[in-house]
């Protein structure tokens, strides 16, 4: 096909826009207000295209008026389509009352079957409304009529803005056959009045103040147009009733939405606390561990570098090998402080002393003594020297849990047990119940973290729970291999280097073979 022309005599680009104007554009573009074409151009639309695709692809200024649309008419665009959103798309659409929540503070305490059936109880207010419209019903003379009012009170159970529309109709109807109130008898009256107060809970405040706008608009056509001679007016007073209700019902949502989005908000903020938290905690243990492994690192340099002055006429490819040793620890070396300077927080400051032991621990039990701990160490098992890693973070997890126990048990006794068994280290800190009064801390289970990542990252288990005395308990058990599986280990990945270099000896040879 051939492409459209433009009106000075250009071709319009062959390639079709992949966007696609709506009427407003359409228009728009039939004037040159596109803002590629600078409110100069013409441009004609072929008859098979629907959508009128604007081929320059500009931004639409104008309408085919050649003028911008005001604020006003905007806002009262946006009025007219919140209006038709709320009161007139789907009003008779079936919107069953959802049962109450029984997870409140009063609804949770009832037996199993009672709470069930105060899940309905919405229902039950609304079948208690019904009875009373009927009642009034009867006492202004039990016609049918009067009676009808309330069908829309039980239409709201299902379809809430339907029963207000039917509400309204019933209120015209019988306002017509009535003899005394205009533009609602006293059934209609309490009925119309219930209705709006069930459609306002059940919707939003923007409904609710719909409700009131077609009120007070039905009012004053029947005031000023409708009213018969000798009719006592219930108008002004529904209106001024209903904006009472209605402000309050709205109020209350607006209460209830509030109380929702600060409780969503303080679980989000309490999963970054916690996230956050998480990550401190990861950071300080790198911080520490830095100098742990720092130490190793250094050690092996150090023996690599004297190695070959221990053996007399080293063969060249041993020296070589303690060389290649030596400068792979010392760039480890230099990785380790990189990885130190990204971790470290810009107030740390490198300890004086090394990182604590198991053999620091009396230490620690007498400054916790000093500050009103009484505190009583067991230790069970032939006491051996850990790897230094393993150590620190039994000291730690010790450290933090005194701390806790001095924290939120005032005036308690603690023990603190240590096993050291076969297939690792058992640690067990006990508390007893608080003696005094105990102050709320900001810093509520930041240290139980800091244990459980110390415990995770050796591999091991930890259980913190309160006692039974109402004290608190915190196990661990850290693995820690001993010298037959440290040697098994070795033989395991002897064999397997071997079997991978026999492996890529008869590779090498069918390739050979291959060639």
């Amino acid at each position: 096909m051939r492409p459209e022309r433009h009106a000075r005599g250009r071709r319009a680009p062959a390639r079709e826009a992949s966007h696609s104007a709506g009427p407003a554009q359409a228009a728009a573009c039939l004037v040159g207000a596109c803002s590629t074409c600078d409110g100069r151009k013409r441009i004609r639309f072929r008859a098979d295209d629907p959508f009128r695709t604007c081929p320059y692809r500009g931004n639409v200024t104008e309408t085919d008026t050649g003028k911008t649309r005001s604020p006003e008419f905007r806002l009262a665009a946006g009025a007219l389509g919140s209006l038709r959103q709320d009161l007139f798309h789907d009003a008779f659409a079936y919107r069953p009352l959802a049962p109450l929540r029984t997870d409140g503070p009063i609804t949770r305490r009832l037996p199993g079957r009672i709470r069930e059936y105060a899940s309905r109880t919405p229902h039950a207010v609304i079948v208690v409304a019904a009875l009373l419209v009927l009642f009034i019903g009867f006492a202004d003379g039990g016609s049918l009529f009067r009676l009808l009012p309330v069908v829309p009170v039980l239409l709201t159970l299902t379809r809430p803005v339907g029963a207000w529309w039917v509400a309204l109709a019933l209120s015209a109807a019988l306002s017509v056959t009535g003899y005394r109130d205009w533009p609602w008898e006293p059934s209609a009256f309490a009925a119309y009045l219930i209705v709006m107060t069930v459609v306002a809970a059940r919707t939003r405040p923007r409904t609710a103040a719909w409700l009131w706008v077609m009120t007070a608009a039905y009012v004053l056509l029947s005031e000023v147009f409708l009213t018969p001679y000798g009719y006592r007016s219930t108008g002004v007073p529904m209106l001024f009733v209903s904006a009472l209700v209605l402000l309050t019902v709205s109020l209350l949502q607006v209460r209830r939405e509030a109380r929702q989005e600060v409780a969503v908000q303080q679980s989000v903020t309490a999963v970054e606390r916690d996230r956050r938290t998480l990550l401190e905690e990861r950071t300080t243990i790198a911080r520490e561990l830095h100098d742990v492994v720092a130490h190793h690192m250094s050690v092996v340099a150090i023996q690599a570098e004297a190695a070959p002055y221990r053996v007399k006429n080293p063969p060249p490819e041993l020296e070589q090998a303690f060389v290649t040793i030596r400068e792979n620890a010392v760039a480890a070396l230099t990785e380790l402080r990189r990885v130190l300077g990204v971790v470290r927080a810009e107030d740390y400051q490198a300890p004086d002393a090394p990182q604590p032991t198991l053999a620091d621990l009396d230490g620690l039990l007498g400054n916790v003594g000093d500050a009103g701990l009484t505190v009583r160490k067991t230790v069970t098992g032939a006491v051996r020297e850990l790897p230094q890693g393993v150590e620190l973070s039994a000291y730690r997890i010790v450290q933090e849990a005194l701390s806790n126990a001095l924290r939120h048990a005032p005036g308690s006794t603690a023990s603190v047990e240590i096993a050291y068994v076969l297939g690792g280290l058992g640690l067990r800190i006990v508390n007893t119940a608080p003696q005094g009064p105990v102050k709320p801390s900001p810093g509520a289970g930041h240290g139980i973290t800091g244990m459980r990542e110390r415990v995770t990252m050796l591999n091991g288990e930890m259980t913190a729970d309160p006692a039974e005395d109402g004290g608190y308990e915190v196990a661990a058990f850290i693995p820690v291999a001993t010298d037959r599986d440290e040697a098994r280990d070795g033989a395991r990945d002897r064999d397997n280097a071997r079997d991978r270099g026999r492996d890529g000896k008869q590779a090498v040879g069918r390739d050979g073979e291959a060639a």
